[in-house]
């Protein structure tokens, strides 16, 4: 049997590091890359922009994951022996339900110029990774597909446009490298209508590929049982492994405003609001983020095809200068913002960076497969 993936998503880690961030286990200083091994974890997601950068060169922020950063941590997550999974959104910024915009390179092309530039561009980033030997072993065509990409074009429910698409880019990751496993990915994983709607409809049109990869946060997307339910009913449905590609709980709701230096107009503080925080079965402490994350692992693992999961930014702390989205981003996405970080209190770090329980509990936990 293949390894039980032990993930997690470091992609903001080169600017965190440039900033000052630093990590600690039980008190001595360390890379994070070696503390999250030394925690069991064997494998790393990482995103790509194509380019996040405005018209006047200024860089977007929370981690500017351009090729050439993503090349880098590529390369220092292949060298500690670990998976590596390329996450790619088809966009210059954040692409989630709420949005995909189309990069701005592709502005103005119809349908087809888009699903050649799909081709084109997944192709050429794989070549290019290949040449630096920094080739990811799994590659996510797209993030957060819910409501489609690359919009208006391939907004739901436009699903012949949203397959030519996701088709082009199956395609040239196949150009490069047949075997590598490709991820389709969507968020609110504990909603089965969407799964069998969507996957209903790309079934119909679309090309082969190898994993259903699902988002799932406590406070957003339903309980662990809703998790659990959809993940079994799917993995029957589709018969395609499964990997929760983003998971994450909160160990505190103290404020961490001190830490990010930032002016109350300058900063969105924690998305989970205590209002959230209240519907979540467990509390927002050290404790409460390692029984999350014990009773999460116990449910997928039971999952026919599950391969493991990739915890959504560990190592985000709140150092001044890492934000979500800098006034640049904010434009490109026309959102109100402000910026500033959303994340921290959902770390598996303290926000002077000292591991926490959480961390254990991935390290101790056997997957037992059914």
């Amino acid at each position: 049997m293949e390894s039980f993936i032990k993930g997690m998503d470091v992609s903001s880690l080169k600017e965190l590091e440039e900033l000052g961030a630093k990590y600690y286990k039980e008190g001595q200083e360390k890379e994070l890359l070696e503390i999250l091994k030394e925690y069991g974890v064997n494998s790393i997601r990482l995103r790509l922009w194509n380019d996040p950068y405005s018209e006047s060169g200024v860089p977007y922020g929370a981690g500017t994951n351009d090729l050439k950063t993503t090349t880098v941590l590529a390369k220092r997550v292949l060298a500690k022996g670990m998976g590596f999974l390329l996450d790619l959104h088809y966009s210059d910024f954040w692409a989630d339900p709420g949005k995909q915009r189309i990069p701005k390179a592709w502005r103005g092309m119809d349908v087809p110029q888009l699903e050649e530039a799909v081709y084109d561009y997944t192709r050429q980033v794989l070549v290019s990774l290949k040449e630096q030997d920094a080739f990811p072993t799994m590659i996510q065509v797209g993030n957060e597909l819910s409501n489609g990409l690359l919009w208006p074009y391939g907004k739901i429910p436009q699903y012949d446009n949203i397959a030519r698409f996701l088709n082009a880019g199956i395609r040239a990751v196949r150009s490069v490298d047949p075997d590598l496993p490709v991820m389709l990915h969507l968020d609110n994983g504990g909603n089965n209508a969407l799964y069998r709607e969507w996957f209903d409809e790309f079934m119909k049109r679309g090309e082969e590929f190898e994993v259903i990869g699902l988002s799932y946060y406590p406070f957003w997307h339903g309980t662990l049982q809703d998790l659990e339910d959809n993940m079994h009913d799917i993995s029957m449905r589709y018969g395609k492994e499964l990997i929760v590609a983003e998971v994450s709980m909160g160990y505190t709701m103290e404020d961490y405003a001190s830490y990010e230096q930032l002016g109350e107009g300058e900063r969105k503080g924690m998305a989970t609001k205590p209002e959230l925080a209240a519907k979540v079965g467990y509390p927002m402490t050290p404790q409460g983020q390692s029984d999350f994350m014990q009773d999460f692992l116990t449910r997928i693992s039971r999952v026919k095809g599950a391969r493991g999961f990739y915890y959504w930014e560990p190592g985000w702390l709140p150092v001044p200068g890492s934000g979500w989205a800098n006034d640049e981003a904010l434009a490109y996405i026309e959102e109100q913002g402000p910026g500033g970080n959303e994340w921290a209190n959902q770390a598996l770090f303290n926000y002077r960076g000292n591991a926490l329980k959480a961390l254990d509990t991935i390290r101790d936990f056997a997957a037992v497969q059914p």
